[in-house]
């Protein structure tokens, strides 16, 4: 599963948050939660539904085959939440003979099967049912944001220009809302699911599409077959009015649903799924397991995507026009990417327990920069995998907490930054240290070992040990069963008369001291010469006897490390450290190095504006957007290096990160660069361009506004809204406040800013008081994600700009409550 919490951490780390601080204050320790005992285990699913859509119900019949698992039994327990059971039997060949339940939780399904049935012996449960989603009092999460199961999109056709559309989400467990199951990971089941629907509609499952017949008047029953066992939270199902898209991979079907409108630009979206299945085939030595593989786009997706087996579905953050295309940056497409690479980790072989759902979500992530490795080059791999390491760096919370974790409140705790994008990290860096062909042999070994079974972090290390040859508790035990990571600050002296470089490492952090093996670069004579070390104690220093004075020692060169580290070297080696180490994150390392030093440095300066230039989209949007163009003499450089580069600049983002950039400079003489590009095809770059000529020409961006309010894309949408935001008032209050609270959870984060930014214009109290809800709301659900600190600077903002106005005495508490109340989140 991809969440929707990562979108607003990457947005967050464009803020320019703070590192991570001191550990938190401990807390009472959560309850232990083990794997589930298994007493029964099931062996095929057989389901029969059909939907009630004024109701919002589902009436199913389902036949559960099940064996015991160690010990003979005469009962069996199932999750079924908030279902009228109608029936429930035991079935003996023709026959059905009732039994005995009790149901009175109305979460437990408690059946006494009337015999005892020996261990490994097959039998079968009859239940009739109706599942009734929209009346199960239930919540979702941060990451998963409901948890109902099963979910009917405008199924009264109410809204209109919305598609009717029935889909389900079972992960973590709410797959038991519309079918009675053992709703565990450690639990797997062939299945086979049989959908009664209006024949207008097309459906998605699971496996195989086995058969299609009429089922009376304007109805269809469609059945697919899975034969190879998958567990219950990865069952799926989803009914609308899609176009299909076929593709085809070593002679297994690929399909794309989508909307009609999107389905013109399926291959567009989706047409790297056949090389992403080749590669990972491939790169694992395991070839892809299932008999199909299908992706579908629904509407309302409670997060970001998920993995069911054989059949992904994706929220319609992805569903994008070809014009849209233009902006989309790997980010979005890594998602692809991600719940692909599920369909090993996760599918084939699950997580036993919530405890170890690194094992599946820790290796999407790690994917997401191996499949851009592959396909876009390093640089690309780099920059994504190190926005997501800083991501996870950003957040104090979770720095505090075990990767494979046994103490947990709640299951839904577990989808956070550490089982993403820290363990994505230690696997990128476990990779580094063991070498690709070892790494990937241990990888096969592990998918090949528990396949269409469970795995845990052990399980893992096991495979990886007995490829490798090495014992490898120590870095299972310092990344997977411990905390934090190392905060290391590096200086460094040359010996002239003994001709001897020496690198002194100091780990500054509490508690643990971390093991960490590194590869040092000494360049000399603009060669580098690498010794790798073993870092062992708080302190320590490395020495290389070397022909001269190196011009730059590059510590972690090949920067896969897990760390917070300040290097204490001279801006003249990040100098040469941009020109000549050849890695994505040296150079902007370097480029940060310039950054802090601009404004009194020329050399800093030069070397910032340098990576104007740099080869890689990503770092000339980093060089651009860490100008302090405030200062003169940077803005005297910089100013006409920016308008250079954009007249030769082809990558749309980049040319919306440089034309915000340019803005700042509010300079009249480039009206008519951003007026020109006004008329590009990318929709980010018209926005950009917008915004910025209500810098040089508020009066004229005003006009522009007013022409695109009618536009639906929400590049030009935020853009309208970010220039009523810094030149209207409250006449246009209106719009912002109505484009934001109609927009997706990722798409409010493009209002983000203009709502602050809107605050300091708004007098009228009623249009302040709203203003200031929704961006205490903000802050206080994403405090611990660094929210609360941009949010409260903004809010003091608003309360400095009402000084003097008529109504600062009724707007000025109420900013002040908003910044007490988000102080008082925990």
């Amino acid at each position: 599963m991809k969440t929707t919490l990562t979108a607003f951490a990457c947005f967050l780390s464009t803020l320019g948050l703070a590192q991570t601080p001191a550990p938190a204050p401990s807390a009472p320790e959560s309850p232990y939660r083990a794997s589930a005992t298994k007493v029964n285990n099931l062996v095929h699913t057989k389901l029969d539904v059909g939907f009630d859509y004024a109701k919002r119900h589902l009436n199913g019949k389902a036949w559960l085959t099940l064996k015991p698992h160690a010990y003979a039994t005469d009962s069996l327990r199932l999750d079924a939440k908030g279902m009228d059971i109608k029936t429930v039997a035991l079935v003996n060949g023709d026959q059905q003979q009732p039994l005995k339940y009790d149901y009175a939780d109305q979460q437990n399904l408690r059946i006494n099967l009337g015999k005892t049935i020996a261990p490994g012996t097959a039998y079968t449960v009859y239940i009739e049912y109706t599942a009734k989603p929209d009346e199960l009092k239930v919540k979702g999460s941060q990451a998963i944001t409901d948890a109902k199961g099963l979910y009917f999109i405008n199924p009264d056709s109410a809204v209109a220009g919305k598609p009717v559309q029935i889909w389900t989400q079972g992960e973590t467990e709410a797959s038991s809302v519309w079918f009675p199951t053992i709703d565990r990971p450690n639990q797997k089941t062939t299945s086979e699911i049989s959908m009664t629907v209006p024949s207008k509609y097309v459906t998605l499952s699971n496996g195989a599409l086995v058969s299609q017949k009429p089922a009376g008047a304007g109805l269809r029953t469609d059945t697919w077959k899975m034969d190879l066992p998958h567990a219950p939270y990865l069952f799926m199902m989803a009914v609308g009015d899609f176009r299909i898209t076929k593709d085809t991979w070593r002679g297994k079907d690929v399909t794309y649903y989508l909307e009609p409108k999107y389905a013109p630009f399926a291959k567009q979206i989706f047409g790297n799924t056949t090389d992403m299945l080749e590669f990972f085939s491939t790169r694992l030595g395991v070839e892809y397991p299932w008999n199909k593989y299908a992706q579908i786009v629904v509407r309302d997706y409670v997060s970001g995507a998920m993995e069911n087996t054989s059949a992904t579905l994706h929220g319609d953050f992805l569903q994008k026009t070809d014009r849209q295309l233009l902006d989309r940056e790997y980010q979005t497409e890594s998602v692809i990417a991600h719940e692909l690479f599920h369909q090993w980790f996760g599918d084939y072989v699950t997580a036993e327990s919530w405890s170890n759902l690194t094992v599946n979500e820790s290796f999407a992530d790690f994917s997401e920069g191996l499949y851009a490795e592959h396909k876009y080059g390093a640089d690309a791999a780099d920059s994504h995998n190190h926005r997501n390491l800083r991501n996870y760096l950003r957040s104090p919370k979770d720095a505090q907490k075990h990767l494979v974790r046994f103490h947990y409140d709640d299951k839904e705790d577990m989808f956070d930054l550490v089982s993403y994008q820290k363990g994505g990290a230690i696997l990128d860096m476990l990779r580094t240290y063991l070498g690709d062909d070892v790494f990937f042999g241990g990888l096969q070994k592990y998918l090949q070992d528990n396949k269409f079974g469970n795995g845990e972090a052990h399980q893992l290390r096991l495979a990886l040990e007995a490829v490798s040859g090495q014992d490898l508790n120590w870095f299972f035990n310092q990344w997977y069963f411990s905390t934090g990571h190392p905060v290391v600050s590096i200086d460094y002296a040359w010996d002239a008369a003994k001709k001897v470089q020496s690198v002194t490492l100091k780990q500054n952090q509490p508690g643990q001291v971390f093991q960490l093996p590194m590869a040092i670069d000494y360049w000399v004579n603009g060669k580098p010469q690498r010794q790798r070390v073993m870092m062992t104690q708080a302190s320590q220093t490395f020495t290389m006897p070397l022909a001269s004075k190196p011009d730059l020692v590059d510590v972690d060169a090949e920067k896969t490390l897990v760390w917070q580290q300040t290097d204490n070297k001279p801006l003249a080696e990040f100098a040469y450290q941009y020109e000549h180490a050849p890695l994505y994150v040296a150079r902007r390392e370097a480029l940060l190095a310039a950054e802090a030093k601009q404004t009194t440095d020329a050399a800093a300066r030069k070397l910032l504006v340098a990576g104007l230039n740099d080869k890689f989209n990503n770092l000339r949007m980093v060089a651009a957007e860490r100008l302090k163009l405030d200062n003169k003499e940077v803005a005297k450089l910089a100013a006409p290096a920016l308008r250079k580069r954009l007249s030769v600049e082809k990558d749309p983002v980049a040319t919306a990160s440089l034309l915000t950039v340019l803005a700042k400079l509010g300079d009249k003489k480039d009206e008519k660069i951003f007026t020109q590009q006004l008329k590009a095809q990318s929709y980010a770059v018209q926005g950009a361009a917008l915004k910025g000529l209500g810098n040089v020409n508020a009066k004229a961006a005003l006009a522009k506004a007013k022409e695109l309010e009618a536009s639906d894309e929400a590049s030009i949408s935020q853009a309208v809204a970010g220039v009523y935001s810094q030149h209207g008032g409250d006449a246009q209050w209106n719009f912002v406040r109505t484009r934001f609270d109609a927009a997706s959870e990722q798409e409010r984060f493009g209002y983000f800013e203009g709502m602050g930014a809107m605050l300091t214009r708004l007098s009228e109290p009623k249009a302040f008081a709203e203003d200031v809800e929704r961006l205490r709301g903000l802050g206080v659900k994403y405090k611990q994600y660094g929210a609360d600190e941009p949010i409260i600077g903004m809010l003091q903002a608003a309360i400095k700009a009402q000084e003097g106005k008529p109504n600062a005495a009724v707007n000025k508490p109420v900013a002040e409550k908003a910044i007490a109340d988000i102080q008082a989140a925990k």
